[in-house]
């Protein structure tokens, strides 16, 4: 051999040959799934006192410092009585944007004396992982770290940098939330764990279909108020604030919104309705997706609380109070309209819709939100993401439909598309609507999705992140 071709073939053997991602989960790695998700599920994680979000975010840095990551890669940040968790992997090209992946380590209430299980003990029984987040959404948030986990095992390099950045307080003010969108402006996308995008067939067990979301409402309450100087009521007088409020609540629940359509949604109802069982809103669906205007379609997909939610902005009277005494004109009565806004429309504008459908002058409308919410566009429908995540679902389950939803409901996603980042919530778990307890009593989640959920990520974040 030359010189030349000696020092030529050992350059080559002293550069590592790039490693392929794993394509089938060990039965460790599934283990692993399970008895992290038990752990953290242990954790009650609620606002308030007791808080021990902070204690779950330490318990990821435990196992990913177990996989690979150093010290100088974690960020737990105390922020009033909860936390949030960055671990970094950084990629090899750092002139390239990171990918985020999301997720909330927080949970809502749950009062053992309410349920059949302790909430805060996860037990399986019957092939389900029974425990306060195991289906919103600790599951779902370990799935993918155990995923990245092995792929850092098999000696996986990401080119991005990926980002796990989880937050504290998603199901309460949103905090947290704000500040990791804020501080990761300039990801080239975010992933959400958030939300389970695969549904069973209540009846066989078999899987349907699965989404990805792309676009969320805005979540708005209005506060409507009338004030009156009040009285005796044995001298009733023609301006009075309750029959004020009620005429304007009248109009306005009486009042429909405008029905809309995007990109997004008509592709939902174009292939949502295959799968739909009643063939006269599966035809609704389909004639809906063809004419947005069409009436008859409309009539029938309002009248389905599946359904109104996804053809346009919602607006629907939540409380009502007024009064001070039995023997008094009230002198102010208050209500509160929730709505859930179909992206494209400001919070103010449909205040100012809502308050000429009530035309009744007396009655103040104001923005009731707070902080806790904010208006964000749909995502792209970028060609990469949704053929890596089309391939993945196609390893993970061969067959099963993909298409595209909005959500009714709010994540941290928000945040992430005011601040101009596509974000997608991407989780490959599947349920069935007989056990989609999220929220409520004895939520669960069907173990049978670890498997396929790792096989899932293996291919979609190596192809994002590469």
């Amino acid at each position: 051999m030359s010189p030349k071709a000696f020092l030529l073939a050992a350059a080559a053997l002293s550069v590592p040959a790039l490693a392929a991602p794993p394509k089938a989960p060990s039965a460790a790695a599934e283990g692993q799934v399970l008895d992290l998700s038990k752990q953290v599920i242990a954790l009650r994680s609620v606002r308030g006192e007791g808080n021990k979000t902070a204690d779950v975010a330490r318990a990821y840095k435990a196992a990913l410092l177990q996989a690979g990551w150093a010290e100088s890669d974690f960020e737990i940040v105390p922020v009033d009585d909860t936390a949030y968790f960055i671990a970094t992997w950084r990629g090899s090209d750092p002139k390239l944007k990171p990918i985020v992946i999301s997720g909330h380590m927080d949970v809502v209430e749950a009062k053992p004396a309410d349920w059949e299980r302790d909430p805060f003990i996860p037990v399986v029984e019957n092939g389900l992982l029974y425990g306060r987040g195991a289906s919103d959404q600790k599951v779902s948030q370990v799935l993918a770290m155990v995923a990245l986990m092995e792929l850092r095992k098999s000696g996986f390099k990401p080119k991005r940098t990926i980002v796990i950045a989880f937050s504290g307080d998603e199901e309460t003010t949103m905090k947290t939330s704000r500040i990791l969108a804020e501080r990761f402006a300039g990801a080239e996308m975010m992933l959400n764990t958030d939300g389970i995008g695969g549904t069973y067939d209540d009846a066989t067990g078999k899987p349907l279909y699965w989404t990805w979301q792309g676009a969320e409402k805005t979540y708005l309450d209005v506060k409507l108020e009338v004030t009156n100087p009040g009285g005796h009521s044995s001298a009733p007088r023609p301006e009075n604030a309750i029959t004020q409020l009620a005429t304007a609540l009248q109009r306005i629940g009486n009042y429909t919104l405008k029905a809309e359509q995007s990109p997004l949604t008509k592709a939902y109802f174009e292939k949502a309705a295959q799968f739909e069982s009643d063939p006269k809103i599966a035809a609704a669906m389909r004639a809906f997706a063809v004419n947005p205007a069409d009436e008859a379609a409309l009539a029938v997909l309002r009248a389905s609380p599946s359904h109104v939610g996804k053809v346009g902005t919602t607006c629907v009277p939540t409380m009502v109070s007024g009064g001070h005494a039995e023997n008094a004109l009230p002198q102010r009565a208050t209500a509160n309209v929730n709505c859930r806004i179909f992206p494209g429309h400001g919070r103010e504008e449909i205040i100012a819709e809502l308050a000429r459908v009530a035309n009744v002058p007396e009655v103040k409308f104001s923005d009731f939100t707070g902080g806790d919410s904010t208006e964000s566009p749909a995502s792209p429908m970028r060609a990469d993401f949704i053929g890596a995540v089309e391939k993945a679902m196609k390893l993970a389950r061969p067959g099963v439909p993909v298409f595209p939803a909005q959500s009714s409901g709010a994540t941290d996603a928000m945040w992430y598309r005011a601040k101009g980042v596509p974000s997608y919530t991407v989780s490959p778990l599947f349920i069935k609507d007989s056990d989609s307890y999220s929220h409520g009593l004895n939520e669960r989640i069907p173990l049978s999705g670890i498997r396929p959920g790792l096989v899932y990520y293996f291919s979609l974040l190596p192809d994002l992140a590469k």
